[in-house]
């Protein structure tokens, strides 16, 4: 079962093949070194009994405990990647509000060095935290001054956006664990080709403007049809939102490793700034 979030792709694959073992001893572990066969068999039968009945007596073994992702994880270091994000996105905010000739190089420098280290993450056999770490510090630096961009152009703009990702996040999350919101095969299915065909019309209209074939937004501009292209974005990072939190919650009872928690809190990172950058861009259609 394929994610949308390219960055959850390794967390499904690890799902699919099945973390057997994890937690648990191998069956069939041979003794240590120091393993003595000549040993009083009585010593042994009380070690053994005494072992199992602690084990009895003792509360069963959480997630944490055995070292496996759990809720609790994947919340807090989304949070710490997101409080990341909002502080390299105020210091460029405030950096580039006093210097005007940053605005530019910070943001389309941010833009493509946040996506060489997007993909690095994404298709990495391993999991690097600091990669992690300056990806939301990257990312932060770019969401600030192309915020700043957008603010000079539409003032007012900006908090708007704020206030309507942070909603459409809560309600996406709301809608999901009330069960009102479904990601199922099919779903999934869907608007995994939706999402390529939005993503290859994107990247023909990132050619066209390159090229001058069109200018403003691009194909639609700021008229029904560009509004129509922002909603179809803005959807689609939505339910993005709900795929993410269904791959999150399929994490947690196969039980992976621990280390996974970073990567999911990357990958609803990501989600979240894809869907302000959508909602920035609708709001700016409409004012336009």
């Amino acid at each position: 079962m394929a994610s949308s979030n390219p960055v959850f792709s390794q967390v499904n694959r690890e799902i699919q093949q099945g973390y057997a073992g994890f937690g648990q001893q191998r069956a069939g572990q041979q003794p240590g070194p120091g393993f003595n066969p000549t040993g009083a068999q009585g010593v042994q039968d009380r070690t053994t009994s005494d072992q199992l009945e602690h084990l009895y007596n003792a509360p069963p073994a959480g997630p944490i405990q055995t070292g496996r992702v759990t809720f609790d994880d994947v919340i807090m270091k989304t949070l710490g990647l997101f409080v990341l994000v909002l502080a390299a996105a105020a210091g460029a905010w405030f950096l580039t509000r006093g210097n005007p000739g940053l605005l530019t190089p910070i943001w389309i420098g941010g833009m493509v060095v946040g996506l060489v280290i997007g993909l690095a993450i994404a298709f990495m056999k391993t999991i690097s935290v600091p990669l992690i770490v300056l990806y939301a510090v990257v990312e932060g630096a770019f969401v600030g001054a192309f915020s700043q961009v957008m603010e000079q152009r539409w003032p007012g703009i900006v908090m708007t956006a704020v206030i309507a990702t942070l909603c459409t996040f809560l309600g996406m999350f709301a809608g999901y664990r009330f069960g009102l919101i479904k990601v199922t095969s099919r779903s999934r299915k869907i608007f995994g080709m939706m999402l390529i065909g939005y993503l290859l019309f994107s990247v023909v209209n990132v050619v066209a403007l390159m090229f001058g074939w069109t200018s403003g937004w691009g194909f639609g501009g700021s008229g029904l049809l560009g509004i129509g292209i922002s909603l179809l974005g803005v959807g689609l990072a939505a339910y993005s939102l709900a795929v993410d939190f269904d791959d999150v919650e399929r994490a947690v009872r196969a039980g992976l490793p621990e280390k996974y928690s970073w990567l999911l809190a990357h990958g609803l990172i990501v989600t979240l700034i894809w869907l302000y950058l959508e909602i920035l861009r609708l709001l700016a259609r409409l004012r336009g």
